[in-house]
Order: C-alpha cells, then sequence, then structure tokens
C-alpha cells in the first residue's frame, strides 16, 4: 500500500497541471512558435532552431527541471562549449534564448573559420562538419593528412597542427611549415594562409559542381547508389536533393538524407515528409519519405 502511495506521488510530480502547461505555452509563444523544433507532452524537453546573424540555423535543446522555474533548466547545443546561464526566479525561455543568441554571437569569427575550412578545403573529418568541434582533418594530398585545431577564442590566429602520412612526406611538410608560419596573416582567410605556409597546391573538395558533370552525395560520397534490388526504382540513381541554402548547394541522394534525418534526434516529421538540418549548413532541409519521383 505504501508503495502504490508513493508511485502515485511520483505520477503527479510527473504529470504537469493545466497552469503549468499555459505557463510554458505562454513562455514558447514569446520565443516564437515558428523556431520550436520539439516540445514532448511532459513539457520537460523543448528545441528551438535560432538562427545568428549570419543565417547559420543551430539548435539549442533545453531540460525543464520538475521545481522549474525555481530551478534552472539545463541546456545543451552543437557549440563548442556552452555557456554559464544566468538565471532567477523571475527569468523566462525567452531570456534562454537571448542568452544563446549572445553566445552564438561571440562565436562568429570561429564559425567563420571553419565554414572557410569546410568550402575550400577536403576535409576528412569530421563528417559531417559538426559546429561543435574545434578541429578539422584536411586531405593535402600525397596519401598525407594534417589536423588543424582552431582556438576558439582567437580563431583566426595559427593552429595547432598534427601531420599524419608517410613519414617522409610529412617531414618535408613538417619542416615547411616551421619554416614559413610566421607568413600567417590574421586578416587573411584560413585556407589562403594555409596554402601559403604549405606551399603546395591542394586538392580541392568533393562537393558539388554547378555543370554539367555528375556529383557527389555529401553523405555517402558516390555518384550513383548502388544496383539493389531493396532501393526500387532508387537503384543505381544519381543524386536528387540540393540544399536550397545558396552558400551550401550540397547535394544528396534522397535516400541518403532521409537516413541521416532518421538519425537525428531534432527531425520532425509530418505526414510523409521529414523536417530537418542540412548536415553541411544546418539550414533547413524537407524531403518526402520513401519518395518515388
Amino acid at each position: 500500500m505504501n508503495s502504490e502511495h508513493i508511485a502515485q506521488n511520483k505520477f503527479k510530480r510527473r504529470t504537469p497541471s493545466s497552469s503549468f502547461y499555459s505557463s510554458i505555452y505562454s513562455e514558447v509563444e514569446e520565443v516564437g512558435w515558428e523556431n520550436l523544433v520539439k516540445l514532448n507532452e511532459s513539457l520537460a524537453f523543448l528545441s528551438f532552431r535560432i538562427k545568428d546573424t549570419k543565417g547559420r540555423a543551430h539548435i539549442i535543446e533545453i531540460h525543464l527541471p520538475q521545481s522549474y522555474p525555481r530551478r534552472a533548466p539545463s541546456i545543451s547545443a552543437d557549440v563548442p562549449y556552452v555557456f554559464e546561464l544566468n538565471w532567477s526566479t523571475t527569468s523566462r525561455l525567452k531570456d534562454v534564448v537571448q542568452q544563446f543568441r549572445e553566445h552564438l554571437e561571440s562565436l562568429h569569427d570561429f564559425w567563420s573559420t571553419l565554414d572557410d575550412i569546410d568550402s575550400y578545403l577536403w576535409v576528412v573529418s569530421p563528417r559531417p562538419p559538426s559546429r561543435a568541434t574545434s578541429f578539422r582533418q584536411i586531405n593535402v594530398g600525397n596519401d598525407c593528412c594534417i589536423v588543424v585545431s582552431i582556438n576558439i577564442w582567437n580563431p583566426r590566429s595559427l593552429p595547432e597542427c598534427r601531420f599524419l602520412g608517410p613519414d617522409s612526406a610529412v617531414c618535408v611538410m613538417r619542416k615547411t611549415w616551421g619554416r614559413t608560419n610566421k607568413r600567417w596573416v590574421p586578416n587573411k582567410s584560413f585556407h589562403e594562409n594555409f596554402a601559403s605556409i604549405l606551399e603546395i597546391s591542394l586538392p580541392k573538395p568533393p562537393v558539388t559542381q554547378k555543370d554539367d558533370q555528375q556529383v557527389e552525395c555529401g553523405i555517402c560520397y558516390a555518384q550513383c547508389l548502388p544496383i539493389d534490388e531493396e532501393l526500387g526504382d532508387k537503384s543505381g540513381s544519381a543524386v536528387d536533393y540540393i540544399c536550397d541554402n545558396s552558400s551550401c548547394g550540397r547535394a544528396f541522394h534522397n535516400v541518403c538524407l532521409e537516413d541521416w534525418l532518421h538519425s537525428i534526434t531534432t527531425t520532425r516529421q509530418s505526414f510523409n515528409v521529414l523536417f530537418g538540418n542540412c548536415p553541411y549548413c544546418s539550414g533547413p532541409v524537407a524531403i518526402k519519405v520513401n519518395a518515388k519521383d
């Protein structure tokens, strides 16, 4: 009997009251329903899509404790480090989002540097690129890669590097880097500095080419899907989806993008349409599930 009483009390604490529903809905409205990505039934978890001043889309996940708003919510986001939330009993969700926006602006130069690397250099890892990581492994040719670590607080400065590849080639690159790294100019783009210091012609990334040539999928890196009965009429097909973001324009196989979106917790589905984010630029994407056209 005692255990039943305890269980009932736990259930009551987990079941939001109508006033709590009304309060949270009011706070979501202040942020903007158009920015809401997810809100679970217990109102313990919300996520919003927020754009920075450069149009980059970012997802912030907010977990509300049972004693909210007396206790501050916990937050997570695709950022290199999470800001320290300033909270009081009178704070609301809009205050969380406003502090998140300010945090995004403080990371503007950091992400601009990563965008430059991802756009002009052949990034091997991480794939797809992550806004939360401060490193990039770059293919520089001759079976060699360089892992660059970007300083989050001073992203335009000379990065730390680790050279990977055959000893003979790595030795030459390391000596060249040590001899020429004083050429690094903070107000120049990363890819220009990188090429200048290494004194080599760097391979271009395998990205979408806006011409008549076949292009590779940004997820599986193949021009065409394999010949497979399970793929139906998509078997052997070329890329059939292109990101609408003009500064991105990455191409994908619809089925590859569908699998990717299914693997992301922030993806939403309405009827037969998946709504999510581009793996490269985080811009909004929407595709039909099992599209046959």
